[in-house]
């Protein structure tokens, strides 16, 4: 039987140790914030500058593939903006207002959303161009193309609005007016609802995939015949195989939450590792894809984008003389 010294030991050596946990912490936090900040703000600068080039240049703003690339883009900055600022305020332990939360939750699923889909209709883009090269110029036209935008903002927006009506009938009043991390399970604090959730989101990421998977076939058996450039199909190809990468990055994304609250159940500690590396891994990489699927290896937006650079925004002659050809 455990004496009152033996108790007050024990409290002695929990208390030490929870004391090194706290005072690790903040040094856990600081490494953390600055790995996040190294790898989010150069993609930020170097999305912000595609997008400067593609606006300074009249062919790219008429063409299908450049739109829905800079709608890429877009999307990809808003993104790790918001999630940036969210990282931000839960490293520094701020608690926010609900009200303010659920729009900015809401956006943030939103962007979420646009981008597999965004992905899926380049993919459709590209299959289009090359087994249907006659009927491209018919079928991707810009002012369609900006229709399929609305669309998409329009399909990522029904599901948090559908998650918020949800929140307000089974909620009470005094849990929309606490403060909270600012986070998209507080939309969702039911488990069925939860649930539901994830189920959407594998329908969801089936449909896209059979989708691309479709284009990717169709692609490779129109790369064997003979009436197809077998350059532009072998391109097409590559560039389908990296939106399904692209798209797979997006799915841990949307999964990684899930893992992350099991093991924050189990260890915190581990937990802040694992939210860390999920964050740059599958939300910063995943939107890094972009910039190397269209930015890089295309060589005319290449070409446009590496004199912006160097000429600087006054100094662009190189614009005039390609518009020109």
């Amino acid at each position: 039987m455990c004496t009152a010294e033996c108790n007050n030991s024990e409290d002695t050596n929990s208390s030490s140790y929870q004391l090194q946990l706290v005072s690790s912490m903040p040094m856990r936090i600081i490494v953390s914030m600055a790995i996040t900040q190294f790898f989010v703000w150069p993609f930020i600068y170097i999305n912000v500058l595609m997008l400067v080039t593609f606006s300074r240049k009249q062919a790219f703003r008429t063409e299908t593939r450049y739109i829905l690339f800079a709608h890429t883009l877009l999307v990809d900055l808003i993104f790790l903006l918001l999630t940036d600022f969210v990282v931000l305020i839960s490293y520094s332990d701020v608690l926010m207002p609900m009200v303010f939360c659920i729009p900015f939750c809401i956006l943030m699923e939103m962007v979420t959303l646009c981008t597999p889909l965004t992905i899926t209709a380049m993919c459709v883009e590209r299959y289009v161009a090359i087994c249907m090269p006659l009927r491209h110029s018919a079928l991707a036209t810009s002012s369609r193309t900006h229709t399929a935008i609305l669309i998409i903002w329009t399909v990522s927006a029904v599901r948090p609005l559908v998650d918020v009506t949800i929140l307000a009938w089974t909620v009470s009043q005094a849990y929309l007016s606490q403060l909270t991390h600012c986070y998209y399970e507080i939309l969702t604090p039911e488990p069925w609802h939860r649930y539901m959730r994830g189920f959407l989101y594998i329908i969801n990421f089936i449909t896209i995939f059979l989708v691309e998977l479709f284009c990717y076939v169709m692609i490779m058996l129109a790369a064997r015949t003979v009436s197809v450039d077998k350059k532009s199909a072998a391109k097409g190809l590559r560039t389908v195989s990296l939106h399904m990468f692209q798209l797979t990055l997006c799915t841990m994304e949307i999964i990684y939450p899930y893992i992350e609250d099991v093991v924050k159940q189990i260890d915190f500690k581990v937990y802040s590792s694992i939210r860390s590396f999920n964050f740059i891994t599958f939300s910063v990489i995943a939107r890094a894809v972009s910039p190397l699927i269209y930015g890089i290896r295309d060589e005319k937006f290449y070409a446009a984008f590496v004199c912006y650079m160097q000429c600087g925004q006054n100094k662009i002659s190189f614009e005039h003389r390609q518009s020109n050809t």
